[in-house]
Protein backbone atom coordinates (compact mmCIF):
# COMPACT_ATOMS: atom_id res chain seq x y z
CA UNK A 1 0.00 0.00 0.00
CA UNK A 2 1.41 3.44 -1.03
CA UNK A 3 2.48 5.46 2.03
CA UNK A 4 0.58 8.97 2.92
CA UNK A 5 2.38 11.80 1.86
CA UNK A 6 2.99 14.52 4.83
CA UNK A 7 4.13 17.85 4.63
CA UNK A 8 6.04 19.67 7.34
CA UNK A 9 6.26 23.95 7.28
CA UNK A 10 8.37 24.71 10.32
CA UNK A 11 10.92 27.89 10.22
CA UNK A 12 12.17 26.11 13.25
CA UNK A 13 15.06 23.61 12.21
CA UNK A 14 15.19 21.42 15.04
CA UNK A 15 11.22 21.62 15.69
CA UNK A 16 11.09 20.46 11.86
CA UNK A 17 13.80 17.52 11.83
CA UNK A 18 12.06 16.16 15.29
CA UNK A 19 8.65 16.05 13.26
CA UNK A 20 10.10 14.69 9.96
CA UNK A 21 12.13 11.56 11.87
CA UNK A 22 8.48 11.14 13.96
CA UNK A 23 6.57 10.69 11.38
CA UNK A 24 8.35 8.46 9.08
CA UNK A 25 8.47 6.29 11.55
CA UNK A 26 5.17 6.38 11.90
CA UNK A 27 5.31 4.82 8.46
CA UNK A 28 4.41 7.89 6.46
CA UNK A 29 6.50 9.58 3.27
CA UNK A 30 7.44 13.25 4.89
CA UNK A 31 8.92 16.19 3.30
CA UNK A 32 9.37 19.71 4.74
CA UNK A 33 9.82 23.28 4.31
CA UNK A 34 11.38 26.40 6.00
CA UNK A 35 8.91 28.65 5.34
CA UNK A 36 5.59 28.79 3.70
CA UNK A 37 6.59 30.21 0.27
CA UNK A 38 9.08 27.08 -0.07
CA UNK A 39 6.00 24.91 0.72
CA UNK A 40 4.09 26.09 -2.19
CA UNK A 41 6.78 25.24 -4.41
CA UNK A 42 6.84 21.79 -2.74
CA UNK A 43 3.04 20.95 -3.13
CA UNK A 44 2.59 20.15 -6.91
CA UNK A 45 5.55 17.66 -6.85
CA UNK A 46 4.98 16.39 -3.67
CA UNK A 47 1.30 16.16 -3.89
CA UNK A 48 0.82 15.76 0.29
CA UNK A 49 -2.20 14.03 1.39
CA UNK A 50 -1.72 16.39 4.76
CA UNK A 51 -0.06 19.19 5.77
CA UNK A 52 1.24 20.25 9.06
CA UNK A 53 2.23 24.20 8.90
CA UNK A 54 3.14 26.70 11.97
CA UNK A 55 1.28 29.41 12.26
CA UNK A 56 3.97 31.82 13.38
CA UNK A 57 6.54 32.20 10.66
CA UNK A 58 8.40 35.35 8.91
CA UNK A 59 7.54 36.87 5.48
CA UNK A 60 3.68 34.45 4.96
CA UNK A 61 2.22 32.85 7.93
CA UNK A 62 0.30 29.91 8.75
CA UNK A 63 -3.00 31.39 7.70
CA UNK A 64 -2.11 32.62 4.71
CA UNK A 65 -0.75 29.78 3.61
CA UNK A 66 -3.35 27.76 4.51
CA UNK A 67 -5.94 30.51 2.52
CA UNK A 68 -3.29 29.58 -0.76
CA UNK A 69 -3.41 25.82 -0.38
CA UNK A 70 -7.42 25.93 0.15
CA UNK A 71 -7.81 27.89 -3.66
CA UNK A 72 -5.70 24.32 -5.35
CA UNK A 73 -7.19 21.73 -2.93
CA UNK A 74 -10.00 22.40 -0.66
CA UNK A 75 -10.09 18.58 0.35
CA UNK A 76 -6.43 19.06 1.41
CA UNK A 77 -6.40 18.84 5.56
CA UNK A 78 -4.17 20.90 6.96
CA UNK A 79 -2.90 21.02 10.55
CA UNK A 80 -1.86 24.28 12.27
CA UNK A 81 0.22 24.42 15.01
CA UNK A 82 0.41 27.23 17.45
CA UNK A 83 2.37 28.05 20.78
CA UNK A 84 0.39 27.45 24.03
CA UNK A 85 -1.60 30.65 24.86
CA UNK A 86 -2.44 31.03 20.83
CA UNK A 87 -5.48 29.32 21.17
CA UNK A 88 -7.82 32.10 19.65
CA UNK A 89 -5.51 32.36 17.16
CA UNK A 90 -5.90 28.23 16.51
CA UNK A 91 -9.93 28.86 16.38
CA UNK A 92 -9.35 31.37 13.61
CA UNK A 93 -7.65 29.17 11.90
CA UNK A 94 -10.01 26.47 12.29
CA UNK A 95 -12.61 28.89 10.57
CA UNK A 96 -11.09 29.63 7.91
CA UNK A 97 -10.61 25.90 6.93
CA UNK A 98 -7.54 24.16 9.33
CA UNK A 99 -8.90 20.45 9.87
CA UNK A 100 -7.11 20.92 13.52
CA UNK A 101 -4.66 22.71 15.57
CA UNK A 102 -2.18 21.35 17.95
CA UNK A 103 -0.26 23.37 20.73
CA UNK A 104 3.34 23.43 21.04
CA UNK A 105 5.81 21.74 22.10
CA UNK A 106 3.47 18.77 20.19
CA UNK A 107 2.38 16.42 22.43
CA UNK A 108 3.96 13.19 20.44
CA UNK A 109 1.06 10.72 21.44
CA UNK A 110 -1.76 13.74 20.13
CA UNK A 111 -0.09 14.28 17.09
CA UNK A 112 0.15 10.60 16.04
CA UNK A 113 -4.03 10.59 17.09
CA UNK A 114 -4.71 13.48 15.17
CA UNK A 115 -2.90 13.03 11.59
CA UNK A 116 -4.21 9.33 11.45
CA UNK A 117 -7.80 10.57 11.83
CA UNK A 118 -7.22 13.56 9.50
CA UNK A 119 -5.73 10.83 7.23
CA UNK A 120 -8.53 8.42 7.28
CA UNK A 121 -11.12 10.82 7.16
CA UNK A 122 -9.72 12.27 3.57
CA UNK A 123 -9.44 8.56 2.17
CA UNK A 124 -13.44 8.00 3.14
CA UNK A 125 -14.37 11.47 1.92
CA UNK A 126 -12.28 10.05 -1.82
CA UNK A 127 -13.95 6.89 -1.63
CA UNK A 128 -17.39 8.44 -0.75
CA UNK A 129 -16.93 10.59 -3.77
CA UNK A 130 -15.81 7.40 -6.25
CA UNK A 131 -18.88 5.78 -4.89
CA UNK A 132 -21.27 8.84 -6.07
CA UNK A 133 -19.47 8.69 -9.50
CA UNK A 134 -19.48 5.50 -10.15
CA UNK A 135 -23.51 5.43 -8.99
CA UNK A 136 -24.06 8.49 -11.03
CA UNK A 137 -22.25 6.98 -13.87
CA UNK A 138 -24.30 3.50 -13.57
CA UNK A 139 -27.87 5.30 -12.83
CA UNK A 140 -27.57 8.57 -14.48
CA UNK A 141 -27.31 9.36 -18.14
CA UNK A 142 -27.71 12.85 -19.09
CA UNK A 143 -30.23 13.57 -16.15
CA UNK A 144 -31.68 10.80 -17.25
CA UNK A 145 -32.36 8.67 -14.41
CA UNK A 146 -33.06 4.84 -13.71
CA UNK A 147 -31.40 1.99 -11.68
CA UNK A 148 -34.25 -0.67 -14.25
CA UNK A 149 -33.84 -3.39 -16.45
CA UNK A 150 -36.08 -1.09 -19.19
CA UNK A 151 -33.81 1.84 -18.80
CA UNK A 152 -30.19 0.09 -18.61
CA UNK A 153 -31.38 -1.55 -22.39
CA UNK A 154 -32.10 1.91 -23.03
CA UNK A 155 -28.76 3.66 -22.02
CA UNK A 156 -27.07 0.56 -23.53
CA UNK A 157 -28.50 1.44 -27.31
CA UNK A 158 -27.70 5.19 -26.64
CA UNK A 159 -24.10 4.35 -25.87
CA UNK A 160 -23.97 2.28 -28.73
CA UNK A 161 -25.81 4.37 -31.27
CA UNK A 162 -24.50 7.58 -30.20
CA UNK A 163 -21.43 7.66 -32.55
CA UNK A 164 -23.80 6.99 -36.34
CA UNK A 165 -25.44 9.34 -38.53
CA UNK A 166 -28.53 7.17 -38.33
CA UNK A 167 -31.94 9.00 -38.12
CA UNK A 168 -33.58 7.82 -34.65
CA UNK A 169 -37.24 7.28 -34.06
CA UNK A 170 -37.52 7.79 -29.84
CA UNK A 171 -41.17 6.73 -29.21
CA UNK A 172 -43.27 6.81 -25.75
CA UNK A 173 -45.48 8.23 -23.63
CA UNK A 174 -45.91 11.96 -22.66
CA UNK A 175 -43.88 12.62 -20.22
CA UNK A 176 -40.83 9.83 -19.85
CA UNK A 177 -38.18 12.27 -20.84
CA UNK A 178 -37.82 11.55 -24.82
CA UNK A 179 -36.19 14.74 -25.31
CA UNK A 180 -33.44 14.06 -22.55
CA UNK A 181 -33.02 10.55 -24.79
CA UNK A 182 -32.36 13.07 -27.46
CA UNK A 183 -30.01 14.97 -25.77
CA UNK A 184 -28.03 12.46 -24.71
CA UNK A 185 -27.67 10.96 -28.11
CA UNK A 186 -26.09 14.24 -29.18
CA UNK A 187 -24.05 14.96 -26.47
CA UNK A 188 -22.20 11.20 -26.97
CA UNK A 189 -22.00 12.10 -30.90
CA UNK A 190 -19.45 13.30 -32.88
CA UNK A 191 -21.42 16.39 -32.89
CA UNK A 192 -21.30 17.21 -29.69
CA UNK A 193 -19.90 20.50 -30.11
CA UNK A 194 -22.31 21.13 -32.81
CA UNK A 195 -25.81 22.90 -32.29
CA UNK A 196 -28.44 20.79 -30.55
CA UNK A 197 -31.71 22.33 -32.08
CA UNK A 198 -35.24 21.62 -31.28
CA UNK A 199 -38.51 21.76 -32.43
CA UNK A 200 -41.87 20.73 -30.98
CA UNK A 201 -43.78 20.10 -33.61
CA UNK A 202 -47.39 20.10 -32.28
CA UNK A 203 -47.13 23.74 -31.28
CA UNK A 204 -47.25 25.52 -34.66
CA UNK A 205 -49.55 26.20 -37.71
CA UNK A 206 -48.66 23.97 -40.34
CA UNK A 207 -48.54 27.08 -42.18
CA UNK A 208 -45.39 28.08 -40.03
CA UNK A 209 -43.70 24.95 -39.67
CA UNK A 210 -42.23 24.61 -43.17
CA UNK A 211 -40.76 28.17 -41.93
CA UNK A 212 -39.64 27.12 -39.15
CA UNK A 213 -38.23 24.16 -40.42
CA UNK A 214 -36.45 25.48 -43.85
CA UNK A 215 -36.95 29.31 -43.50
CA UNK A 216 -37.81 31.76 -45.77
CA UNK A 217 -36.87 34.40 -48.26
CA UNK A 218 -37.87 38.25 -47.85
CA UNK A 219 -41.25 38.94 -49.37
CA UNK A 220 -42.33 35.08 -49.50
CA UNK A 221 -45.72 35.73 -46.79
CA UNK A 222 -47.32 38.61 -45.33
CA UNK A 223 -45.58 39.20 -42.04
CA UNK A 224 -41.70 38.39 -43.61
CA UNK A 225 -40.09 41.51 -43.59
CA UNK A 226 -36.58 39.76 -44.30
CA UNK A 227 -34.90 36.76 -45.03
CA UNK A 228 -34.86 34.13 -41.62
CA UNK A 229 -32.79 30.74 -41.76
CA UNK A 230 -34.83 27.57 -40.55
CA UNK A 231 -33.76 24.92 -38.02
CA UNK A 232 -31.95 23.00 -40.65
CA UNK A 233 -29.86 25.61 -41.49
CA UNK A 234 -29.32 26.17 -37.66
CA UNK A 235 -28.32 22.93 -36.68
CA UNK A 236 -25.70 22.32 -39.49
CA UNK A 237 -22.97 20.25 -38.54
CA UNK A 238 -25.06 18.96 -35.59
CA UNK A 239 -28.64 17.67 -34.43
CA UNK A 240 -32.10 18.61 -34.99
CA UNK A 241 -34.54 17.05 -32.86
CA UNK A 242 -38.42 16.78 -34.08
CA UNK A 243 -41.00 16.40 -31.24
CA UNK A 244 -44.10 15.11 -31.65
CA UNK A 245 -43.05 14.25 -35.36
CA UNK A 246 -46.61 12.95 -35.42
CA UNK A 247 -48.49 16.35 -36.24
CA UNK A 248 -46.87 17.33 -39.24
CA UNK A 249 -48.77 17.79 -42.44
CA UNK A 250 -48.79 15.58 -45.28
CA UNK A 251 -47.03 19.01 -47.18
CA UNK A 252 -44.14 19.00 -44.81
CA UNK A 253 -43.68 15.69 -44.69
CA UNK A 254 -42.95 15.80 -48.00
CA UNK A 255 -40.56 18.20 -47.92
CA UNK A 256 -38.64 16.68 -44.58
CA UNK A 257 -38.41 13.19 -46.62
CA UNK A 258 -36.59 14.99 -49.38
CA UNK A 259 -34.18 16.81 -46.66
CA UNK A 260 -33.65 12.88 -45.38
CA UNK A 261 -33.13 11.33 -48.72
CA UNK A 262 -31.18 14.26 -50.49
CA UNK A 263 -29.70 16.25 -47.94
CA UNK A 264 -30.94 19.86 -49.28
CA UNK A 265 -33.73 22.17 -48.77
CA UNK A 266 -34.65 25.75 -50.25
CA UNK A 267 -35.87 28.31 -47.87
CA UNK A 268 -39.85 29.08 -48.62
CA UNK A 269 -39.95 31.58 -51.44
CA UNK A 270 -36.50 30.61 -52.44
CA UNK A 271 -34.74 29.18 -55.62
CA UNK A 272 -31.18 28.99 -53.61
CA UNK A 273 -30.87 24.96 -52.79
CA UNK A 274 -29.21 24.79 -49.50
CA UNK A 275 -26.87 21.70 -48.53
CA UNK A 276 -26.35 21.09 -44.86
CA UNK A 277 -24.83 18.11 -42.86
CA UNK A 278 -27.68 17.55 -40.18
CA UNK A 279 -28.67 14.34 -38.39
CA UNK A 280 -32.83 14.17 -37.57
CA UNK A 281 -34.40 12.70 -34.49
CA UNK A 282 -37.63 12.48 -33.93
CA UNK A 283 -39.56 11.64 -31.32
CA UNK A 284 -43.72 10.41 -31.00
CA UNK A 285 -46.47 9.60 -28.50
CA UNK A 286 -48.45 8.21 -31.49
CA UNK A 287 -48.70 5.04 -33.08
CA UNK A 288 -47.20 6.12 -36.52
CA UNK A 289 -47.44 3.03 -37.87
CA UNK A 290 -51.11 2.81 -37.05
CA UNK A 291 -51.18 6.42 -38.85
CA UNK A 292 -49.16 4.97 -42.04
CA UNK A 293 -51.92 2.14 -42.09
CA UNK A 294 -54.69 5.19 -42.05
CA UNK A 295 -53.06 6.65 -44.98
CA UNK A 296 -52.18 9.79 -42.36
CA UNK A 297 -48.60 9.68 -42.30
CA UNK A 298 -45.89 8.87 -45.08
CA UNK A 299 -44.45 5.22 -45.35
CA UNK A 300 -41.84 6.46 -46.58
CA UNK A 301 -40.86 8.73 -43.97
CA UNK A 302 -41.90 6.47 -41.68
CA UNK A 303 -38.76 4.54 -42.62
CA UNK A 304 -36.53 7.09 -42.93
CA UNK A 305 -37.56 8.52 -39.70
CA UNK A 306 -37.35 4.62 -38.16
CA UNK A 307 -33.66 3.78 -39.22
CA UNK A 308 -33.20 2.82 -35.17
CA UNK A 309 -36.05 2.88 -32.73
CA UNK A 310 -35.92 3.44 -28.59
CA UNK A 311 -39.00 3.19 -27.27
CA UNK A 312 -39.06 5.24 -23.65
CA UNK A 313 -40.52 2.68 -20.84
CA UNK A 314 -43.65 4.17 -19.04
CA UNK A 315 -42.77 4.97 -15.17
CA UNK A 316 -45.27 2.29 -14.14
CA UNK A 317 -43.15 -0.30 -15.93
CA UNK A 318 -39.95 0.27 -13.79
CA UNK A 319 -41.34 1.27 -10.64
CA UNK A 320 -37.70 0.49 -8.71
CA UNK A 321 -37.06 3.94 -10.38
CA UNK A 322 -39.43 5.75 -8.41
CA UNK A 323 -37.56 5.87 -5.55
CA UNK A 324 -34.37 7.20 -6.89
CA UNK A 325 -36.10 9.74 -9.03
CA UNK A 326 -38.19 10.87 -6.29
CA UNK A 327 -34.66 11.53 -4.27
CA UNK A 328 -33.48 13.19 -7.39
CA UNK A 329 -35.85 15.87 -7.55
CA UNK A 330 -35.68 16.48 -4.22
CA UNK A 331 -32.51 17.34 -3.54
CA UNK A 332 -32.79 19.73 -6.84
CA UNK A 333 -36.02 21.36 -5.48
CA UNK A 334 -35.31 21.72 -1.96
CA UNK A 335 -31.81 23.82 -3.22
CA UNK A 336 -33.93 25.46 -5.89
CA UNK A 337 -36.10 26.94 -2.68
CA UNK A 338 -33.76 26.79 0.07
CA UNK A 339 -35.35 24.19 2.01
CA UNK A 340 -33.80 21.31 4.52
CA UNK A 341 -35.45 18.55 2.54
CA UNK A 342 -33.46 15.69 3.46
CA UNK A 343 -36.01 13.15 2.48
CA UNK A 344 -39.51 10.89 2.73
CA UNK A 345 -41.38 9.39 5.08
CA UNK A 346 -41.60 5.85 4.53
CA UNK A 347 -45.71 6.07 4.58
CA UNK A 348 -44.59 8.98 1.70
CA UNK A 349 -42.38 6.89 0.07
CA UNK A 350 -44.81 3.90 -0.21
CA UNK A 351 -47.36 6.16 -1.67
CA UNK A 352 -44.97 7.57 -4.29
CA UNK A 353 -44.30 3.27 -4.94
CA UNK A 354 -47.78 2.51 -5.26
CA UNK A 355 -48.96 5.27 -7.49
CA UNK A 356 -49.48 3.99 -11.29
CA UNK A 357 -48.08 7.46 -12.57
CA UNK A 358 -49.77 8.02 -15.81
CA UNK A 359 -48.18 11.34 -16.68
CA UNK A 360 -45.02 9.50 -15.67
CA UNK A 361 -41.68 10.84 -14.81
CA UNK A 362 -42.87 14.81 -15.41
CA UNK A 363 -45.60 13.81 -13.11
CA UNK A 364 -43.42 12.69 -10.75
CA UNK A 365 -41.52 15.66 -11.27
CA UNK A 366 -44.25 17.80 -10.43
CA UNK A 367 -45.34 16.04 -7.47
CA UNK A 368 -42.20 15.90 -5.86
CA UNK A 369 -41.59 19.99 -6.79
CA UNK A 370 -45.02 20.53 -4.96
CA UNK A 371 -44.20 18.47 -1.87
CA UNK A 372 -40.65 20.10 -1.04
CA UNK A 373 -42.61 23.82 -1.03
CA UNK A 374 -45.49 22.86 1.45
CA UNK A 375 -42.70 20.37 3.56
CA UNK A 376 -42.85 21.62 7.15
CA UNK A 377 -40.19 19.46 8.02
CA UNK A 378 -37.08 17.74 7.52
CA UNK A 379 -39.10 14.83 5.78
CA UNK A 380 -41.77 15.14 2.82
CA UNK A 381 -45.15 13.23 4.83
CA UNK A 382 -47.68 12.10 2.77
CA UNK A 383 -49.85 15.25 3.94
CA UNK A 384 -47.54 17.06 1.38
CA UNK A 385 -48.24 14.89 -1.12
CA UNK A 386 -51.69 15.52 -3.30
CA UNK A 387 -54.88 13.46 -2.59
CA UNK A 388 -54.49 11.16 -5.53
CA UNK A 389 -51.86 9.49 -4.24
CA UNK A 390 -53.78 9.15 -1.32
CA UNK A 391 -56.16 7.56 -2.61
CA UNK A 392 -53.86 4.70 -3.37
CA UNK A 393 -53.21 4.11 0.00
CA UNK A 394 -56.50 3.46 0.48
CA UNK A 395 -56.90 0.58 -2.41
CA UNK A 396 -57.67 -2.96 -1.60
CA UNK A 397 -55.03 -5.21 -3.06
CA UNK A 398 -55.07 -8.63 -5.52
CA UNK A 399 -58.35 -10.03 -4.13
CA UNK A 400 -58.78 -13.96 -3.68
CA UNK A 401 -61.44 -15.67 -5.06
CA UNK A 402 -62.37 -12.67 -7.82
CA UNK A 403 -58.78 -12.80 -9.47
CA UNK A 404 -58.21 -14.91 -12.68
CA UNK A 405 -55.10 -17.25 -12.23
CA UNK A 406 -53.65 -14.96 -15.09
CA UNK A 407 -54.20 -12.08 -12.85
CA UNK A 408 -52.30 -13.89 -9.70
CA UNK A 409 -49.16 -15.04 -11.90
CA UNK A 410 -49.22 -11.58 -13.15
CA UNK A 411 -49.37 -10.20 -9.55
CA UNK A 412 -46.68 -12.75 -8.27
CA UNK A 413 -44.42 -11.52 -11.13
CA UNK A 414 -44.25 -7.85 -11.41
CA UNK A 415 -44.43 -7.41 -7.54
CA UNK A 416 -41.34 -9.84 -7.26
CA UNK A 417 -40.10 -8.02 -9.54
CA UNK A 418 -40.61 -4.61 -7.65
CA UNK A 419 -38.84 -6.20 -4.47
CA UNK A 420 -36.24 -6.85 -6.19
CA UNK A 421 -34.93 -3.78 -7.91
CA UNK A 422 -35.91 -5.69 -11.35
CA UNK A 423 -33.32 -8.51 -10.57
CA UNK A 424 -35.13 -11.42 -12.62
CA UNK A 425 -32.71 -13.63 -11.30
CA UNK A 426 -33.76 -13.23 -7.87
CA UNK A 427 -37.29 -13.20 -9.09
CA UNK A 428 -37.17 -16.17 -10.58
CA UNK A 429 -35.40 -17.74 -7.61
CA UNK A 430 -37.96 -16.73 -5.18
CA UNK A 431 -41.26 -17.43 -7.37
CA UNK A 432 -39.38 -20.50 -8.14
CA UNK A 433 -39.72 -20.50 -11.68
CA UNK A 434 -36.71 -20.16 -14.63
CA UNK A 435 -36.15 -16.69 -15.77
CA UNK A 436 -36.54 -17.26 -19.00
CA UNK A 437 -40.41 -17.95 -18.05
CA UNK A 438 -40.67 -14.33 -16.50
CA UNK A 439 -38.57 -12.50 -19.00
CA UNK A 440 -41.11 -14.47 -21.60
CA UNK A 441 -44.42 -13.30 -19.52
CA UNK A 442 -43.21 -9.58 -19.01
CA UNK A 443 -42.89 -9.39 -23.16
CA UNK A 444 -46.15 -10.60 -22.82
CA UNK A 445 -47.49 -7.71 -20.75
CA UNK A 446 -45.69 -5.46 -23.14
CA UNK A 447 -47.31 -6.63 -25.65
CA UNK A 448 -50.93 -6.62 -24.31
CA UNK A 449 -52.89 -3.94 -25.85
CA UNK A 450 -53.01 -0.84 -23.90
CA UNK A 451 -55.92 -0.90 -21.77
CA UNK A 452 -55.17 -4.59 -20.63
CA UNK A 453 -51.03 -3.02 -19.68
CA UNK A 454 -53.08 -0.29 -17.65
CA UNK A 455 -55.38 -2.44 -15.78
CA UNK A 456 -54.81 -1.72 -12.64
CA UNK A 457 -54.33 -5.30 -10.69
CA UNK A 458 -54.59 -3.97 -7.12
CA UNK A 459 -57.30 -1.97 -7.76
CA UNK A 460 -60.85 -2.03 -6.42
CA UNK A 461 -62.24 -5.13 -5.10
CA UNK A 462 -62.42 -7.20 -7.74
CA UNK A 463 -58.98 -7.03 -8.42
CA UNK A 464 -59.68 -4.72 -11.99
CA UNK A 465 -59.22 -1.24 -12.76
CA UNK A 466 -62.16 0.94 -11.45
Amino acid sequence: MEKARILIVDDEINARTALVELLRDEGYAVDAAADAFKALGKVADFAPDLVLTDLKMPGMDGLQLLAKLRENDHDLPVIVMTAFGEVETAVKAMRVGARDYLSKPVNVEELSVVVARELEQRRLRAETGLLRQRLSEKYSFSNIIGSSAPMQAVFKTVAQIAPSRASVLITGESGTGKELIAAAIHERSPRAKGPFVKLHCAALAESIMESELFGHERGSFTGAQSRRDGRFFQAHNGTLFLDEIGEISPAVQVKLLRFLQEREFERVGGNETITVDVRVLAATNRNLQQMVADGKFREDLYYRLNVITIEMPALRARPSDVPLLASFFLRKYAAENGKEVRGFSSEALEMLAGYGWPGNVRELENVVERAVVLAQSAEVTPGDLPAQLAATRTRIGLQIPGATMEEIERYAITKTLESTGGSTSRAAEILNISVRKIQYKLHEYESAPKSARSALIDGDGDGRSS
